[in-house]
């Protein structure tokens, strides 16, 4: 009970830090008013990428992505993942899943903020050449949150065999 108490502390202190932010990056609204299930609305991106053209050109006002917080956060990372658009590459999965070793139970730190996962996700998103998917079917289709688990599931197991990449410190 202790760690869900110190769980919800922690997570009102996130929202009111979100609340606080002066550039609108992001949004939070709260899935049927629970505090460890969230809708955020990531309103920015690089302005010089192809993923900003792309939510000019489609009239994309936000990415949106659910976060589910598990009862011993934050010692241990949210389950992120994209709901709309339908976005291809920029480390976006199956169903929505992301390819973030921060994400993962071995890359996680309970210093990590959701304003600095959420920023690191839009940078993430831009390196990784992010589009919002435009094919005919396709684009329509809603990620669903049993793919994007079983694909997340799967992605860790991979990178926990093989290892995950470090990018260049020139990278950011």
């Amino acid at each position: 009970v202790r760690t869900c108490v110190q769980c919800a502390c922690r997570l009102m202190k996130e929202l009111q830090d979100i609340a606080r932010l002066s550039d609108r990056f992001i949004s939070v609204e709260l899935v049927d008013e629970s505090l460890f299930d969230w809708n955020v609305k990531l309103h920015q991106v690089d302005k010089d990428s192809v993923l900003w053209q792309d939510m000019k050109e489609t009239n994309t006002e936000y990415i949106l992505l659910n976060l589910t917080f598990p009862d011993n956060f934050p010692f241990a990372p949210p389950f992120m993942r994209v709901l709309s658009p339908r976005l291809e590459n920029g480390y976006v999965l199956d169903g929505g899943a992301i390819c973030m070793e921060l994400l993962t139970p071995r890359g996680w730190s309970s210093a990590y903020t959701v304003e600095a996962v959420m920023r690191q996700f839009a940078a993430s998103l831009v390196k990784g050449q992010g589009r919002i998917c435009r094919k005919a079917g396709k684009s329509k289709k809603s990620f669903s949150r049993k793919e994007a688990e079983a694909t997340f599931k799967s992605l860790v197991k991979t990178h926990e065999k093989y290892g995950w990449v470090t990018p260049p410190v020139s990278d950011g």
